[in-house]
């Protein structure tokens, strides 16, 4: 006799949670286009769109000396940033500035301002993952200073996820 689609109590089990899950997946960020509408070089690596991820979404940021990412909040979700090489500094809320060096972490809590700026003297490399995912993607990021000039004929990243 074939297991009910939910559990009695109307809710999925965790076994069935696990069986709907997408298989495990395996993806270059060399792979994954490159977005720099928001300044430097941003890959999502790992999210709803590259593997069906629905819990948050991973990727990876490259910055010139002198490139920023420019300043935005997260209303639905909390920001970890790790810096693998280079330096950068996180300015929070126009009010603090967070110096982060190789194999040190950062988090945004959800709904602070935040930009992310290399001023170091190479190129800074960094990992992020956000989570969670917003309601919908086009909610899940709000600028809030003018984008870098080389920005403003690219598209919203996307980034997938429900619409």
């Amino acid at each position: 006799m074939p297991w009910p689609s939910r559990s009695t109590a109307g809710r999925w089990t965790v076994s069935e949670r696990a069986a709907g899950l997408s298989a495990p997946a395996k993806v270059a960020a060399r792979n994954v286009a490159a977005n720099r509408r928001r300044g430097g070089d941003i890959r999502v690596v790992l999210g709803p769109k590259t593997v069906g991820s629905t819990s948050g979404f991973m990727g990876t940021l490259a910055l010139a000396p002198g490139e920023y990412v420019s300043e935005h909040y997260h209303p639905y979700s909390e920001e970890f940033l790790y810096l693998v090489r280079g330096q950068l500094t996180v300015r929070i809320e126009d009010a603090q500035e967070i110096e982060l060096a190789p194999g040190e972490g950062f988090m945004v809590p959800t709904g602070l301002r935040h930009r992310v700026m290399n001023t170091g003297h190479e190129d800074a490399h960094a990992v992020f993952q956000l989570s969670p995912l917003a309601p919908r993607p086009e909610l899940g990021h709000v600028d809030t200073e003018p984008l870098p000039a080389s920005g403003h004929a690219e598209p919203v990243p996307d980034v997938g996820g429900r619409r």
